[in-house]
């Protein structure tokens, strides 16, 4: 059996990067395109520790013990889910990956290259990596009008770096989506990005 394909959706919360992961996860069960829809932090043992962190502060945590929880995480997540459902030949989608700790804690002091470069030692490189960009803004009017508390990652000029860091990354895998238009439009261009990558017309 082929190796499946691995999609990443990354971007500053409020970018819209989850609707239309969960938008492109629906398409592919009406194609019948077998898939599995993951997110980091995950809901495992490192995941929750760092959901709290984000709901509730670092509360004495730093900022380099806070890395490690997100490796951890990850290490776990390529073992019991990415690994597997890639090896089973399935589409995985991602809901963050490591692109967001290195833009994230990259916008925290730390070199995002190298954040990059660790990860890639152990997590499967993605076939196509999507970076949704917007205002941080528009991001935060978004976040505001579905949350009633802004987690400790989600403050204008934080979020300004860390759209920047967003940005610097290349390579052939990634590509990047405007979301400041329509729901529609958005999802009109990441088809166009990632339909090279499936064999059936989506």
């Amino acid at each position: 059996m082929n190796r499946g394909l691995l999609i990443v959706f990354e971007g500053i919360d409020g970018s819209g990067k989850s609707t239309q992961c969960r938008m492109l996860a629906d398409l592919l069960n009406k194609k019948g395109i077998a898939n599995i829809s993951l997110a980091e932090p995950t809901r495992g043992k490192w995941g929750m520790k760092i959901r709290q962190l984000l709901a509730k502060g670092r509360n004495g945590i730093s900022a380099n013990e806070e890395l490690e929880w997100f490796m951890n995480d990850r290490r776990e997540d390529v073992k019991q889910n990415i690994e597997p459902a890639l090896k089973a030949g399935k589409v995985v989608l991602m809901d963050r990956y490591y692109f967001s700790t290195a833009a994230y804690q990259g916008a925290l002091g730390f070199d995002p290259e190298k954040i990059r470069v660790d990860n890639e030692r152990f997590a499967p490189i993605p076939d196509r990596v999507l970076i949704f960009h917007n205002s941080p803004e528009k991001s935060l009017e978004r976040i505001e009008s579905s949350r009633e508390e802004k987690s400790a990652f989600e403050k204008r000029d934080y979020l300004i770096e860390v759209q920047t860091i967003f940005k610097s990354f290349t390579g052939p895998n990634i590509r990047y989506v405007s979301s400041d238009s329509s729901l529609e439009k958005v999802y009109e261009q990441v088809l166009c990005e990632v339909q090279d990558l499936f064999e059936v017309k989506l």
